[in-house]
């Protein structure tokens, strides 16, 4: 059975903490590959003046770019509206059903999970795999695998918040990234 990691968010935009919590997953569980899945409509982070869905998509394809263990899943996407961590995983499971699923979340999402639309369904379906975060516990009642990674308090965030005031981002994103946000004028860079 394939061993996939399925990295979700909105990576708006995506930066090299998603890129290091990816890589230590899929070294330390021995995954085949880990798919990076910008959600469509988050149903919790929709604010104005955010990269469209296709411009997050894109970025994230840059990002990941020199991975040959990383792949992008346009599911959310292309499927459109609000993303719902347990209906995404009900379809692909049903795409993919010689698949083992690894979830990766964060220690902001492993806090929040009891929050989580259908989450106790989706316990049974999927499993989690949680990697520390600065600034949150990460700690949680349900059965999640905890994967020790280098923490680094980064935060997309921060990134647009620099990029508006014309700070440095310089070693926070791949170079193709920052590049492709300068080129769109995205995050107030024009």
């Amino acid at each position: 059975m394939k061993k996939i990691g399925l990295l979700g968010g909105t990576f708006n935009p995506p930066h090299i903490a998603h890129l290091i919590m990816a890589n230590e997953v899929a070294d330390q569980l021995g995954l085949d590959e880990v798919r990076f899945m910008p959600n469509a409509v988050p149903p919790h982070k929709i604010k104005q003046g955010d990269a469209t869905a296709e411009e997050r998509l894109e970025m994230t394809r840059l990002a990941i770019a020199d991975n040959p263990r990383f792949k992008l899943e346009p599911f959310e996407i292309e499927r459109g509206g609000v993303s719902y961590t347990f209906e995404t995983m009900t379809l692909l499971m049903q795409r993919e059903a010689d698949v083992m699923f690894y979830f990766i979340i964060g220690g902001d999402s492993i806090d929040a999970l009891g929050t989580w639309y259908h989450i106790d369904e989706l316990m049974k379906i999927v499993h989690f795999v949680g990697v520390q975060r600065p600034g949150f516990f990460g700690e949680t009642t349900y059965d999640v695998e905890l994967v020790e990674a280098p923490l680094i308090d980064l935060s997309s965030t921060i990134i647009r918040e620099r990029l508006q005031t014309g700070k440095t981002v310089r070693y926070l994103l791949p170079e193709a990234v920052e590049q492709y946000i300068r080129e769109e004028g995205l995050y107030g860079t024009r």
